[in-house]
């Protein structure tokens, strides 16, 4: 947890049912809506990976906001990992699973300088399928995973696990469950 946490805690909402029965969805809107949180998760994020990125890949959606921010902040390239349909041009494309069903990943494939160290950013790391296959795409590509950065992480879905190897940071780590982010007494199914 780092000194982020207890304003991301305050701001994240939860919606039960969204977008599907039993997800528990952790919605950053008001997170990224509060100006000083935002530029505090961009210098955070850039701080912990400074000098081991050379660009970096935001997912789609919700991962864009943090990811423009950051590269920004860092003064690097940004790439878009997108969804099909979105991008013009040669593709490469990765498909996997999400807790709630499945999706398909996509960059342009001349997105990095051959041996470019990517940084990826998203939003939520839940069972870490979005972020593994945003990795597989950066392979592709040619470039190297630097690194994942998320502003919440959901313990209980194992994400971690699946990146395990890949240096990781997220700003907040939540019990699976929790009616009050900070509360780790709880228990439940929560998912992104």
């Amino acid at each position: 947890m780092t000194a982020l946490a207890p304003a991301v805690a305050a701001l994240l909402r939860g919606y039960p049912d969204f977008p599907e029965p039993g997800v528990l969805f952790q919605d950053l809107g008001p997170v990224y809506a509060d100006p000083g949180t935002l530029a505090g998760l961009a210098s955070a994020v850039a701080a912990r990976y400074d000098g081991a990125f050379d660009a970096v890949v935001a997912i789609e959606a919700r991962g864009f906001v943090l990811g423009a921010a950051v590269a920004q902040h860092a003064a690097k390239p940004l790439v878009l990992a997108r969804k099909p349909g979105k991008l013009p041009g040669e593709l490469h494309s990765v498909a996997y699973a999400l807790e709630y069903g499945e999706a398909v990943l996509q960059t342009q494939k001349d997105a990095f300088a051959p041996g470019a160290r990517v940084l990826l950013v998203d939003d939520v790391l839940a069972t870490g399928g979005t972020l593994a296959a945003a990795g597989r795409l950066v392979e592709l590509g040619g470039g190297r995973v630097a690194g994942y950065a998320v502003v919440v992480t959901i313990a209980a879905l194992g994400g971690t696990r699946r990146l395990a190897g890949i240096p990781g940071f997220s700003v907040l780590t939540l019990p699976a469950g929790a009616a009050d982010p900070l509360d780790s007494s709880t228990t439940g199914p929560a998912h992104r």
